[in-house]
């Protein structure tokens, strides 16, 4: 085994070396350090590498240490403080701003052993799925350096392909885990809305909810383990599983019934032939492992719901103007077109001509909708989908300073229509990298479970991966 073939075994792997004694935590952050040094250089997907913490941490990590990822090095997607590292969001307005506390998120990893090595790229605000923000320049895909890795969590999902740490964390708001997973090779759970705190800023969210790229179920069911869970001050939470999410993932499914569908929820959307045939390959697979799959025309493409999720997801990224603007000094008033990418002042422009009772009507309308979708699909254990409509983006596709910045916003849902509706409807999502295209690209599919129902839905993807095994291909550039 070389230094390189380090990082891309489970973090549950690792974690045991170290507990043996086999390797130490410092090994390991070496090696990831080393990775990030010769491989970011071409990626970009790293903000800022904090190495010399890292080491520092690992250096007290012993042998017989019995945290469950103790040692194990794990990088932070940056719009999530972590103490003494720079907090960005993407924005220009955050550039040089130091956290001086740690998220919910930050403070589990660290309790259940990881070593931060650094925090990883996102678009401005988080708001699209590529990864090309003004302030850090493009993310690059380790499978073609023309293309896209996604977004919002496109520096992690880099990272993990190419092998620069063994996992990392990431957010979903619209799909940005299940977006770049699809588009690198990984496993990205949404987990149900509820089942991990916001904390300390929020006391819930209608569509966002942290989580992790990996590379196996198994990583990410046990990570999830970590995460999930009340905090005080929490307004809603998902109800606590039986037992632990790894230990369910690690159980037979039985027979199930599901949903298979290529009909996107955005009218307009074209699916791509390679996307619609992964979905009619799962669906033979699954038939082969004894479920029964029954195609479906799910009602979701009922006009103006593209902009009513729009509009809703739009109030969030403005308040992470607003909240960006507090904790660069400038408060609300002090915000500027020059502030910020094209797209996103467009965005924020556009909120401000609403009222708080439009606001809170929008959110309505979308839990009305989204309602009907959770009882349309409620005789059924799961939905497969495609994971995207196309496959990877070329860098530059998306331009947040187009002369109609709002064209590229629409036109982003072109290319991941089956991702935001799960946001809405607060159930679990999983992007599964089951399919290598012809064109050498990863080509993933989507899965989602009942409401609060990731024991169900991770225990299905455990025997898609034991059917179909992806976990040991390798990027060209890893």
């Amino acid at each position: 085994m070389t230094d390189s073939d380090l990082m891309f075994r489970p973090a549950t792997e690792l974690a045991g070396m170290v507990r043996s004694g086999e390797i130490s935590s410092r090994e390991l952050v070496e090696t990831s350090l080393a990775r990030i040094g010769e491989l970011n250089p071409q990626l970009n997907a790293f903000v800022q590498v904090d190495g010399e913490r890292a080491l520092a941490v690992a250096e007290e990590i012993k042998s017989g240490d019995e945290r469950p990822f103790a040692g194990v090095p794990i990088a932070i997607k940056n719009n999530r403080p972590v103490t003494g590292c720079r907090l960005t969001i993407g924005c220009s307005l955050m550039a040089d701003y130091v956290a001086d506390y740690d998220h919910n998120i930050t403070r589990r990893l660290k309790d259940a052993g990881f070593v931060i090595v650094g925090t990883t790229t996102l678009p401005e605000y988080g708001i699209l799925p590529v990864s090309e923000a003004r302030l850090f320049g493009p993310t690059r895909n380790p499978w073609d350096l023309d293309r896209t890795p996604g977004g919002s969590s496109g520096g992690a999902a880099a990272a993990v392909a190419s092998g620069m740490v063994p996992v990392a964390h990431g957010n979903d708001g619209g799909g940005s885990i299940r977006i770049p997973a699809a588009c690198c090779g990984l496993v990205g759970l949404k987990p149900a809305r509820g089942r991990i705190s916001p904390a300390p800023e929020l006391g819930d969210s209608s569509l966002g909810i942290d989580g992790v790229l990996t590379r196996t179920v198994a990583d990410t069911a046990a990570i999830l383990d970590v995460l999930a869970g009340y905090e005080p001050g929490d307004a809603t939470w998902a109800p606590p599983p039986p037992e632990p999410f790894a230990l369910a993932s690690t159980r037979e499914p039985g027979k199930l019934r599901i949903a298979a569908t290529t009909l996107p929820p955005v009218a307009g959307a074209v699916v791509d032939p390679i996307c619609a045939q992964a979905v009619a390959d799962a669906s033979e697979l699954l038939r082969s492992l004894g479920h029964e799959v029954q195609e479906v025309d799910p009602p979701w493409q009922i006009e103006g719901i593209s902009e009513l999720f729009g509009g809703v997801f739009s109030i969030h990224i403005a308040l992470q103007v607003v909240y960006s603007g507090m904790l660069a000094g400038r408060g609300v008033g002090g915000i500027s077109e020059d502030d910020m990418e094209p797209m996103s002042w467009a965005i924020y422009s556009m909120t401000q001509s609403l009222n708080a009772l439009q606001g809170m009507g929008m959110e309505i309308q979308l839990q009305a909708y989204t309602r009907r979708l959770v009882a349309f699909l409620q005789p059924y254990d799961a939905l497969l989908t495609p994971a995207l409509a196309e496959r990877p983006l070329p860098i530059g596709t998306l331009d947040t300073a187009a002369p109609d910045p709002m064209s590229t916003f629409t036109r982003s849902g072109l290319f991941t229509p089956f991702t935001p509706v799960f946001n809405a409807s607060g159930q679990p999502g999983i992007s599964l990298p089951l399919y290598e295209g012809p064109d050498g690209l990863p080509l993933g599919v989507q899965l989602v479970g009942r409401p609060a129902g990731e024991a169900g839905l991770l225990a299905l993807a455990s025997q898609l991966e034991v059917a179909a095994p992806w976990a040991d291909r390798r990027a060209p550039v890893s």
